[in-house]
């Protein structure tokens, strides 16, 4: 089993969901983050003045797949993901040791 996180723009989560739902893959959690990287944050203009904000805001989108299904999933969030411009995000992949579905007790790929 892979975690995958990707942190991607806001505009765009629905996209991925949609993908991965296409795929069978309807487990997704998503958190509303804050971060910066090559954009340096952005800038925004309050009472007239202009402003630099250090951070922009992003999605995290946190999704557990079969170890079999990590591919393709990872191409489903990438191709709706990106529009090719700074910004468009990170993806993480890291193994899962261990999951457990607390209604039922089922273990591994049975809990997903």
């Amino acid at each position: 089993m892979q975690m995958i996180e990707a942190v991607i723009k806001p505009s765009k989560v629905d996209d991925v969901k949609a993908a991965l739902s296409r795929l069978g893959i309807l487990g997704v959690t998503a958190f509303e983050v804050k971060g910066f990287g090559r954009q340096k944050g952005h800038t925004e203009r309050y009472r007239g003045a202009r402003m630099d904000v250090g951070f922009v805001p992003k999605v995290m989108v946190k999704i557990a797949v079969r170890s079999e299904d990590l591919d393709k999933a990872l191409e489903a969030v990438v191709s709706t993901a990106r529009t090719g411009e700074v910004g468009d995000g990170k993806i993480f992949v890291y193994p899962i040791a261990r999951t457990i579905r607390i209604r039922t007790g089922e273990e591994n790929d049975d809990a997903l």
